[in-house]
């Protein structure tokens, strides 16, 4: 069996389809149709079904399929390491995040690495909480920035970087946008606007409500940040979300407030693998957050 094989397996299962694959492997129909042809045989068994011009998996062409991604995702990872080990300093760091994290706190992260490490890159995934951590456990991505810092998932390791306050963010119209602060309480039957069951950050206000013996009513839902921050601005509810997601300006007609209580934060950091090690250059960025975001003090006065 050759890796070639494998590649062209992987593609046509794919894209179930012999031209398509081809086309997107940059070789010829007839050089995939052979490998593929070639496989089977080594194999004795039928990894395909032809219809035409189209190819289905056949089951056992499903369960090879799955041993043969996580085959190539150790190839892959063995090769980086290879090419990092050579030099740490020209590695690629994949990493995933919320949309909660997107518009600052990973930015500066990475600005700042990259002020020391010039030529390293990096490729970014955007996911929700759960879909991280189910990343960083298959070997999708190799860390992720995340909040709060799930603690007793066994596949993955967490460590807590800083505390990120949660704050109310009110239409300019609601009674209270011109108080100081608010209770949470007070908030108790104005409409919310969170998002989809499933995102932790929803989780975090409904709980919240919860140890005060209430539940919040939910008017809209929104999948990221700034559809949230919008259906605010339009005046269509409220919302709870992290201050620095505010830290480049208000949208419009809106204000934010601090709660006083109960203090809603949550802990924010990074999540790695727990049974096999970072590749060098993942190793170094790790460690430059974990330096980054030391003084919760220096942290906040970057953020507020």
């Amino acid at each position: 069996m050759e890796l070639r094989q494998i590649q062209y397996f992987i593609e046509v299962a794919k894209r179930e389809h012999v031209t398509e694959a081809a086309h997107a492997l940059h070789v010829a129909q007839s050089a995939v149709s052979r490998q593929i042809y070639k496989l089977e045989q080594e194999l004795g068994v039928d990894l395909f079904v032809r219809e035409g011009r189209n190819v289905h998996l056949t089951p056992i062409g499903r369960s090879f399929l799955g041993h043969m991604k996580e085959a190539m995702k150790v190839i892959e990872s063995g090769l980086r390491e290879v090419e990092e080990y050579m030099d740490p300093e020209r590695g690629t760091i994949r990493i995933g995040f919320p949309s909660s994290l997107a518009a600052y706190t990973l930015p500066i992260a990475i600005s700042a690495f990259r002020e020391i490490h010039p030529e390293v890159k990096f490729q970014l995934k955007q996911g929700s909480y759960h879909q991280l951590i189910e990343m960083v456990a298959r070997g999708e991505i190799d860390m992720a920035l995340i909040g709060p810092v799930p603690l007793k998932e066994r596949s993955i390791r967490g460590e807590i970087l800083f505390m990120e306050r949660i704050v109310a963010l009110l239409p300019a119209s609601h009674p209270l946008a011109g108080d100081s602060s608010v209770r949470l309480s007070d908030l108790k039957d104005d409409s919310f606007i969170l998002f989809p069951e499933g995102f932790v950050l929803r989780e975090m206000v409904v709980n919240a409500f919860k140890e005060l013996g209430y539940h919040p009513q939910i008017s809209f839902e929104g999948e990221d940040i700034d559809a949230i921050k919008g259906l605010v601005s339009a005046g269509l509810g409220i919302t709870l979300i992290p201050e620095v997601t505010l830290v480049d300006g208000l949208p419009r007609s809106t204000v934010k407030l601090p709660i006083s209580e109960p203090r809603v934060e949550r802990n924010v950091g990074i999540i790695i693998p727990r049974d096999r090690p970072l590749p060098p250059t993942e190793q170094l960025f790790y460690d430059f957050l974990r330096s980054f975001f030391t003084r919760v003090d220096k942290l906040n006065h970057h953020f507020v």
